[in-house]
């Protein structure tokens, strides 16, 4: 479009029409080339927040006045840093399976290769399979799926105990309450390749 000049003459001439949308579309642009372009950082946060001042939604108003603030001041973090214990007990563990997959360091874990099983009762098994730095989890056996590494039999409560982090592995081992047939290292090797949530993430800006 011809530069960050030429894209920001012509979103200032559609700022002017009343046409944020495309304003913070073309801008966001430029911003990601070059995160420090202060006329951009102010273009960009007058069309957020003519968008949020004229959205019905609560979500999309906050969305955009937080992103029109973050622009002006920088990012100003999540309200909460942890979730309350009653949050997460009412996640599926289809859903505490998936917040581990976000949380991979996708880079660091490119040449692992982990298969895990869990098997707790009245339920089907669920396997974890680490790959090409990428966390999937998968319900019940197919036919010819690479074996496990180890497989771990414990309760469902035990197991959401260890995905959220407050129970460790091998000390359920030691109390009979879980079973581990394989490696019992390969879960605390999958561990290891987790990041720490960052309750200071940017929403519109790189």
């Amino acid at each position: 479009m011809g530069g960050a000049d030429t894209i920001l003459r012509r979103a200032r001439d559609s700022y002017d029409a009343g046409d944020f949308r495309w304003v913070v579309q073309v801008v966001n642009h430029v911003l990601f080339a070059e995160p420090d372009h202060t006329e951009a950082r102010a273009l960009h946060a007058d069309a957020l927040e003519q968008l949020g001042y004229g959205s019905e939604n609560g979500t999309w108003r906050n969305f955009y006045l937080t992103g029109a603030l973050e622009l002006r001041k920088g990012p100003v973090g999540t309200p909460t840093v942890a979730a309350s214990p009653d949050l997460l007990s009412a996640l599926t563990l289809d859903q505490l399976f998936e917040s581990l997959a976000i949380r991979i360091d996708g880079p660091r874990s490119w040449h692992a290769d982990l298969a895990i099983r869990f098997r707790v009762p009245d339920a089907a098994p669920v396997t974890l399979r680490l790959r090409n730095g990428v966390l999937i989890h998968t319900t019940g056996t197919a036919p010819g799926e690479r074996a496990p590494d180890p497989e771990i039999a414990l309760t469902e409560a035990d197991l959401r105990a260890i995905l959220m982090g407050t129970a460790d592995l091998s000390d359920l081992a030691g109390q009979g309450r879980a079973e581990i047939s394989g490696d019992p290292g390969t879960f605390a090797e999958l561990l290891g390749y987790l990041t720490a949530p960052d309750p200071d993430f940017a929403i519109v800006t790189p």
